[in-house]
């Protein structure tokens, strides 16, 4: 990676400068924010031949809450079943249901089959929970994609959820196999024979955490050493991450999150938004500390994404079952593609080696595609990932191309908001970026949206979103 880094920063811009530019052509893109919908350009169809259209009929989310607040005290199926009642009501019609979580709830593993039944879907409607760290929605989403198109169901409900207010704590592993062993002792010779072999460090329990399990290197260290490989200064990721919330804030104030449902919490007042956006100043926070890497480290908690606790639902449906029950959609998904590489040294690239491959696959160019959602894990992945598009030393060394595929262009790119602001359920994310590219699309006069996301175990995905005929 310490080679990469000399090479790579040749072809990258100036810090002080790229910076300045990011962050002035941000915030020109605000306008767009308060413009009233305009009609897309002509371009042509992604419709393939032999092939059914999957559309996106609704998409929904409960509002992302930092953890430990009002969703403190529910279980993940309850978030998830908050958002599946969100969705519109043709449940009798659903043939299967899929949800993605990550860090999974031992009481609900099959959170998908719990949170339907408590939503009020049939007991005789299948649903099945799959797991990809964070783009594990987006396996939701492209597994229902591919039940549809294999002919095996019209109506698929796919969704994600997280609830990071309560995650699993184990005992050690001496005490389960003691705790295990007691179960089947027989006498109370043998019981207090295990019980006495019981040491204080018996009782150290097993904390969670956001770490690699190949490298056992945490996520935010890898942002740290990511950042720092392509030359991403603390400037630049404070600049991105206030950003990220000023934009969040401009979109939430202005009525264009139409994904978030309102959701009463049990005991508590009705939750109608998100609390995690709060756009500062960057003053306040250049006084944070490094949160990884001590103590020259650039990523802090300003510019990361916070733990998030959240759900979301979207309802896909053939094409053909969506007209015939007189919904009109509001997009197609078209191609996708999944990737993976390096853990370590390229934990957070996922997008940008996900990126030219479902644009070839697509047919299309950067310069085709209106709309951007990309996941930020945090501010530094983000704009190493901005800065390895768009560097042909790395395109040509590291992936294997001719050149490179080239930068999105920043006033077509989060334009409200992305996971630094509005919040980061590991399992929900990849929905939200979906639903937003489509209503980004019909807002901003656009066809074609990109999605796309890194993950922990160094994969990633993207996903061409195409607006549905206005």
């Amino acid at each position: 990676m310490s080679s990469m880094l000399t090479h790579a920063i040749r072809n990258l811009p100036a810090s002080s400068a790229w910076a300045a530019r990011v962050f002035a052509r941000s915030l020109s893109c605000s306008s767009q924010l308060q413009a009233a919908a305009v009609q897309p350009k002509s371009k042509k169809t992604l419709a393939k031949s032999g092939v059914k259209n999957v559309v996106v009929v609704e998409g929904v989310r409960i509002p992302f809450l930092q953890s430990g607040t009002s969703y403190a005290d529910l279980m993940p199926h309850d978030l998830a079943r908050a958002a599946l009642q969100g969705l519109l009501k043709p449940r009798d019609v659903v043939d299967h249901i899929v949800y993605g979580t990550v860090i999974q709830e031992v009481k609900t593993s099959n959170v998908a089959r719990e949170a339907a039944l408590g939503a009020g879907f049939s007991d005789k409607t299948p649903a099945h929970t799959v797991t990809m760290a964070c783009i594990s929605s987006n396996q939701a989403m492209t597994t229902g994609v591919g039940m549809i198109t294999a002919g095996q169901c019209d109506v698929v409900v796919a969704g994600g959820v997280e609830l990071m207010s309560d995650v699993p704590i184990r005992h050690s592993r001496k005490m389960r196999k003691t705790m295990l062993t007691l179960n089947r002792a027989k006498t109370l010779g043998q019981k207090l024979a295990l019980i006495s072999k019981i040491r204080p460090d018996y009782f150290a329990p097993e904390l969670p955490a956001v770490a690699e399990f190949s490298t056992s290197e945490t996520m935010g260290h890898s942002a740290d050493r990511l950042a720092a490989a392509f030359a991403v200064s603390r400037l630049e990721q404070d600049e991105y991450a206030l950003r990220s919330h000023t934009l969040a804030k401009k979109a939430q104030d202005g009525g264009l999150l139409l994904d978030v449902v309102p959701f009463k919490v049990p005991g508590k007042d009705t939750v109608t938004k998100d609390n995690g956006i709060r756009p500062s100043s960057m003053e306040q926070m250049g006084k944070l500390k490094p949160a990884f890497v001590k103590p020259y480290g650039t990523v802090t908690a300003a510019n990361s994404s916070f733990l998030t606790d959240g759900a979301s639902a979207i309802l896909l449906m053939s094409e053909e079952k969506a007209l015939a029950m007189g919904y009109k959609p509001k997009a197609y998904l078209r191609d996708f593609v999944y990737v993976s590489q390096d853990p370590k040294d390229q934990l957070l690239l996922g997008p940008t080696y996900a990126t030219p491959k479902v644009l070839e696959k697509a047919g299309l160019t950067m310069a085709d595609i209106d709309v951007f959602e990309f996941h930020e894990a945090f501010a530094g992945q983000i704009l190493a990932n901005l800065k390895a598009m768009d560097s042909e030393w790395f395109a040509q060394n590291y992936m294997g191309r001719k050149s490179k595929v080239g930068a999105p262009p920043l006033e077509k790119f989060n334009n409200w908001g992305g996971s630094l602001s509005l919040g980061h359920p590991f399992g929900a994310t990849g929905c939200r970026l979906v639903i937003t590219a489509a209503h980004r699309l019909k807002k901003e006069g656009g066809q074609y949206g990109l999605v796309a996301a890194c993950a922990a175990g160094g994969q990633g995905h993207a996903m061409v979103v195409e607006l549905y005929p206005q």
